[in-house]
């Protein structure tokens, strides 16, 4: 395990607004809800719906709108979401990789091809960036879990292949077919996670200037404003002297 990549995915991204509440809700029940329909509605048992449940914890959902997102999933009446990814290009030719829960494809097309060629970007085929990643376990943890040492040294012994640490945290890396075995090992050491999903690791990374960040901030903030879109993952690197600068 080594190295500290300043790669952030979405929904860590320093210096981002803050979201907005209700959409944030609604993306988190959504995939409390597909979870608890792929599999039993009992955490328990379902490691993908026990991570959704942790993710909306750790963002102070009310535990009534967590049952109710749950109970969804046993109602036929509920919309039938697919996972759909998208592949593109934003400003200064960073790769992204756009996943989304959709109950109507051709909405979601149309709403991310406008959002992405309005900022700079363009999409592409199926396969056109992610060949520049690696499918990975990511878990997130707050820095409060514990210092970088502690988190290594738990990571390890739980099986994970890297960790890194900084003042936003600690993401902790796993094999794609490891990620809830490890998830669940470091639970009675640092507790629940904020976060356990599949991840797209960039394994590059592209520095954006300062006007190339700003156009790709507004590109990633239009994309995190649509329901249907969970998680972006991007190869962009900004420096803190870019941040500063757009304030």
């Amino acid at each position: 395990m080594a190295g500290h990549s300043k790669f952030k995915n979405i929904m860590h991204r320093k210096g981002a607004q803050d979201k907005k509440r209700s959409g944030m809700f609604s993306k988190l029940s959504r995939e409390i809800t597909v979870a608890a329909k792929m599999g039993l509605p009992d955490p328990d048992m379902n490691p993908r719906l026990r991570a959704a449940i942790n993710a909306a914890k750790a963002q102070s959902m009310p535990k009534d709108n967590i049952q109710r997102a749950v109970d969804k999933a046993s109602k036929g009446d509920m919309e039938n979401y697919e996972e759909i990814r998208y592949e593109g290009f934003g400003p200064a030719g960073v790769s992204l990789i756009i996943e989304a829960l959709s109950d109507n494809r051709n909405r979601t097309a149309t709403n991310v091809r406008t959002a992405v060629s309005k900022n700079g970007g363009n999409l592409g085929t199926a396969g056109s960036v992610s060949h520049g990643f690696d499918r990975v376990g990511l878990i997130n943890y707050p820095a409060k879990a514990g210092d970088a040492e502690k988190v290594f040294e738990a990571a390890l012994e739980a099986g994970a292949e890297d960790v890194t640490s900084s003042e936003d945290g600690h993401e902790i890396w796993t094999a794609q077919g490891d990620l809830h075995e490890v998830a669940k090992a470091l639970e009675p050491v640092l507790g629940e996670a904020e976060g356990a999903k599949l991840a797209w690791r960039p394994q590059t990374m592209v520095s954006v200037g300062e006007d190339d960040a700003a156009t790709l901030f507004k590109l990633l903030d239009a994309l995190d404003d649509d329901d249907d879109v969970q998680t972006v993952w991007g190869n962009y690197e900004v420096s803190d002297e870019v941040m500063e600068k757009l304030g």
